[in-house]
């Protein structure tokens, strides 16, 4: 097994077809698949299932990719920081749920940061990668909330992952609608009202793990749900399909004042709170440092963990 089969498990399991994978990947289709067969061969499991329509992951396909990723991004931070073509340069990464504020303050960050050379990365993603990418050490601080219906669970968590939570503020429950949207002129609203319309969140791939959402009301049974991984594609749904959007995990104030949406108080009240985590006993790097007192500037007086 070698890091090369790895990568592509994952760009087939990311592609469309084969060819497509085998494009990305600068090999022939041929070699391609003669590598996955290799692979299976010596690992004794069938991780692509073959039909007329293409290629799919199996059931023990879905279970290794998740460790092949891991393989992968340990091996590209040892590669980056160890082989000598890399070695002048600076690395920094920060994982994140869905905040522009956390957004604007690495890109102040990397303004104060003077290096000519670097590899700097910010990862918009779900909540189980930011854990998992601060747990693996891909990166180095990571944003993220909690609410009342999950927190238990992810300061869990953060326990196991060996992880420090810093809270940085605690905000109401909002609903975020289009300029247009029939109840746009409301001053507060209820779920109740919301029947009707599509709730747009963010999809964490797993509806049973509700646990892991970055809205406020994670475990609320919505009968109408539309499941969204882009921030525009969230917003394109709720302006067309006047569908709606809870706390902050998908819009913030920055991008409703711009884009035409408004955020109007919810009655149902799951208050998040937003903060970074870092491992446990971690010293952080000089960039990381600068970092920290970019965020600290969104830190609301008086927020606790509690």
């Amino acid at each position: 097994m070698t890091i090369l089969q790895l990568k592509y498990v994952i760009a087939i399991a990311g592609s469309n077809s084969m060819r497509e994978a085998a494009s990305k990947m600068f090999v022939s289709q041929p070699a391609l698949s003669a590598a996955i067969h290799e692979l299976e061969e010596e690992l004794g499991i069938k991780i692509f299932e073959r039909n007329n329509k293409g290629v799919s992951l199996s059931e023990e396909g879905r279970e290794f990719l998740a460790y092949a990723k891991q393989a992968v991004s340990q091996y590209e931070i040892i590669e980056n920081r160890y082989i000598e073509k890399y070695k002048d340069k600076k690395h920094f990464s920060v994982s994140t749920q869905h905040y522009v504020f956390a957004v604007h303050a690495f890109a102040n960050t990397v303004k104060r940061f003077d290096n000519e050379r670097y590899v700097y990365s910010i990862q918009e993603t779900k909540t189980d990668e930011v854990l998992m990418n601060l747990k693996n050490i891909k990166s180095e601080i990571g944003i993220i909330s909690y609410s009342k219906s999950n927190q238990n669970i992810l300061k869990k968590l953060f326990r196991e992952y060996q992880l420090d939570f810093y809270p940085l503020m605690v905000r109401d429950t909002y609903v975020y609608l289009w300029e247009t949207h029939p109840l746009a002129k409301r001053k507060e609203i209820s779920l109740e009202e919301l029947k009707e319309y599509p709730c747009v969140n963010f999809d964490q791939s797993s509806d049973s793990q509700f646990y892991l959402a970055e809205e406020a009301l994670g475990d609320y049974e919505f009968d109408r749900l539309i499941k969204s991984n882009d921030r525009a594609t969230s917003s394109e749904l709720m302006a067309k399909l006047n569908g709606y959007s809870i706390g902050t995990g998908i819009m913030t104030d920055s991008i409703t004042l711009r884009d035409g949406f408004v955020s109007i108080k919810l009655k149902e009240e799951d208050p998040l709170t937003i903060g970074y985590i870092i491992r446990k006993k971690h010293k952080l790097s000089d960039i990381g440092k600068l970092y920290i007192e970019e965020l600290e500037k969104y830190r609301e007086k008086d927020t606790c963990d509690k």
